[in-house]
């Protein structure tokens, strides 16, 4: 007991030395504590208004715990445990502020020069997720990156800088994000932007890794273009104006005001979202930049706003009006003026012998035609044609007018007013290959491609019959059938059977599809921007009581030659067209044709026909056209039968005026020297004026 109390004596010295040292140490830190609790106690009183100026950054005042001055990286992690400082002056200036909650205010606040508050970076509730990179780097501090731009901001050597608290959404055993608030000098509209580190910047979410997220993805934009620092800011810090889904930027084209209204406005939106969901710092001096902006082009969002409102509203209407989302609507109009100028054919008998003299006996006549397209695509590349057509306008061919095809319009015909089905048909591709099938006005020219000057159009183009394309070749039975055409770039081949639309839905003996008349057609061509070149061969049969081997154009012997027997022909024609320019191209056809009787005799004719073409483009202004036809219309020129002896000659002329893009006026004459390949005949003159409405 007494060697016990002995060895307590002993040892006593030392615990009192210990105890008062442990004392101390304790005073010492309480000491250090109050000033820094009382410093945070004063800034709780302004908590709230600093809440309503960054988005309520403070919901909960945080618990004081001691920190000791550190050198922080900008924009670097930093320890969640440390506390945040904030001195007595700025707390005052904090306290003074009066609540205000509008966006303007907000702004206005925040970029006052006079004011210390520089908004740094939008505060979002941490979350446990939140919490776990900050973790992570008070375990290991990472090292610095390029873009950290490696200054080094001291807490107690950086004035005007606030650290806040972020309010934590954990549990209290949680500890809190800290973020800054930077007050910077305003350095005006040039200023620059300091890019945030690629470690603040939200993870890329899946599935969007086309979006371009990095200046360096522009495939137009280098590191030594004097505006790559801008728009690395632009792209890598706030996500926008990050330019065109091609991955170019585009910086050198020239720019509209609304379109930079479009880009600033995009800015303020992604500088909203960030300051709502992101902890990247948004400084004063951005801030104050992108308000003078906004002040600047308020006129123009203001602008933009409404057309976006009234686009809005108009796509609505359309949508709730529309008439199908798959059929679009074509139409066209023509008003035509015409009259015959000169005496007409001499009435004549089977042998070519005349009958009687006749005088002139047509009168100006005011003619239509009107066509109503409903083009339907299923899939973008395909099409469906329907087409309603009603017309009336005079066919110079009759015994009552010229007596001559040669005389005939390019759009005559007469249905007595009615709107009647006119085409109907579907093109689709099928891998290089296009294809068209149709039940009704499915025409040879459709199916092959035109080298031709006018053969594309009858409202546009030539005025007569026989100037709008090579009639050996592209007039015949047709109307029904299909075809099939290859596109292997500049050549093209194309092979198509067309039945005549009486006989195809006719089940009658001698009708149908295949056994009555009918059109067999194979061309091979090249076709390119300053020449284009075409192949043709068409087997043409006509049945009894169905002849018209040149399709109404020519001496009434060359479309029938053997008047209406049964007729089986061999077609061969070559078109060419050369445009060395848009202003000036010429062209041309021949056409060859043998023909034989099938039935009521073993006797054949050889058919010839061709022509020159003519067109100026942009004569006298843009858009114009003058055109000219100078050519030989189709003619027997052998025959076991009967042939022409004589030669006619087709001269036309022609001056298209184009009002506007939806209305040409096109005034124009042609005449038909010796008709009817019969020097006897008196010329015929043709006068037209052609007014075209497309809508």
């Amino acid at each position: 007991m007494n060697r016990t109390f002995w060895n307590l004596l002993l040892v006593s010295p030392a615990i009192l030395g210990l105890s008062s040292v442990m004392s101390a140490t304790a005073i010492a830190a309480e000491a250090t504590a109050t000033p820094e609790a009382n410093q945070l106690a004063t800034a709780q009183s302004s908590e709230s208004k600093i809440a309503e100026i960054v988005g309520e950054i403070v919901a909960e005042p945080v618990a004081a715990a001691p920190a000791a001055p550190e050198n922080l990286a900008l924009n670097s992690s930093v320890e969640a445990a440390q506390t945040p400082v904030v001195n007595e002056a700025d707390a005052e200036k904090i306290a003074s502020i009066e609540p205000e909650t509008s966006a303007a205010a907000l702004q206005t606040t925040l970029q006052t020069p006079g004011s210390d508050i520089g908004l740094a970076a939008p505060i979002a509730p941490a979350s446990a997720a939140a919490t776990e990179p900050l973790a992570a780097a008070g375990a290991a501090e990472s090292s610095p990156q390029a873009s950290d731009l490696a200054e080094q901001i001291s807490q107690t050597e950086t004035p005007g800088k606030i650290e806040v608290p972020a309010v934590a959404s954990t549990p209290a055993t949680t500890p809190a994000t800290k973020v800054e608030i930077a007050q910077t000098p305003a350095a005006g509209m040039g200023g620059p932007i300091v890019p945030v580190a690629p470690q603040a910047l939200p993870a890329q979410p899946s599935g969007t890794m086309s979006q371009v997220t990095s200046v360096t993805q522009l495939s137009d934009v280098r590191p030594t273009d004097w505006a790559f620092q801008a728009l690395q800011s632009l792209v890598e810090r706030y996500s926008c104006i990050v330019g065109y889904p091609d991955g170019t930027y585009r910086g050198n084209r020239a720019l509209t005001r609304y379109e930079f209204a479009a880009g600033v406005n995009a800015c303020l939106d992604q500088i909203t979202q960030l300051i709502g969901s992101t902890g990247n710092l948004v400084t004063k001096d951005d801030l104050a930049i992108l308000q003078r902006l906004q002040e600047e082009f308020a006129a123009e969002l203001a602008t933009l706003r409404g057309r976006v409102d009234g686009l809005e509203a108009r796509t609505a209407e359309l949508e709730a009006n529309q008439f199908s989302t798959t059929t679009k609507l074509a139409g066209e109009a023509i008003f035509a003026v015409s009259d015959t100028f000169g005496d007409p054919i001499q009435a004549r008998d089977a042998n070519g012998n005349h009958i009687r003299d006749r005088d002139d006996q047509t009168s100006t006549n005011f003619g239509y035609r009107v066509r109503l397209n409903f083009n339907t695509s299923f899939t973008g590349r395909d099409l469906l044609r329907t087409r309603l057509q009603a017309l009336n306008v005079a066919n110079y061919s009759a015994a009552t007018a010229t007596g001559t095809n040669m005389a005939r319009l390019a759009f005559d015909g007469a249905e007595n007013s009615n709107f009647t089905l006119d085409e109907l048909y579907y093109r689709f591709p099928m891998g290089k290959a296009t294809v068209f099938v149709g039940p009704k006005g499915l025409d040879l020219d459709e199916i092959a491609d035109q080298a031709s000057t006018f053969g594309n159009s009858t409202s546009n183009g030539s005025l007569s019959r026989f100037g709008v394309r090579n009639p050996a070749v592209f007039r015949g039975p047709q109307g029904a059938g299909a075809s099939v055409s290859f596109n292997l770039g500049s050549f093209r081949a194309t092979a198509g059977y067309l039945a005549g639309d009486g006989d195809a839905p006719n089940p009658a003996d001698g009708r149908g599809v295949f056994d009555g008349s009918f059109s067999a057609l194979g061309q091979i061509g090249f076709f390119s921007r300053p020449f284009d070149l075409g192949l043709t061969y068409t087997r043409k049969y006509n049945r009894a009581g169905d002849v018209n081997l040149m399709g109404g154009v020519g001496s009434l012997l060359a479309n029938r030659p053997f008047d209406q027997s049964p007729t089986a022909s061999d077609n061969y024609g070559v078109q060419v067209n050369f445009k060395p320019s848009s202003r000036f191209q010429i062209g041309g056809w021949y056409g060859y044709t043998k023909a034989e009787q099938l039935r009521g005799g073993n006797n054949d004719a050889t058919i010839q026909n061709g022509a020159i073409t003519v067109a100026l483009g942009d004569f006298a202004r843009q858009g114009n056209v003058l055109g000219f036809v100078f050519g030989v219309p189709p003619k027997v020129t052998e025959s076991d039968v009967a042939r022409n002896r004589n030669t006619s000659y087709h001269l036309e002329g022609f001056y298209r005026f184009q009002v506007n893009d939806f209305i040409s006026v096109t005034p124009g004459v042609y005449v038909i020297l010796n008709p009817e390949h019969n020097n006897n005949n008196e010329d015929i003159w043709v006068g037209l004026l052609r007014t075209t409405f497309s809508f």
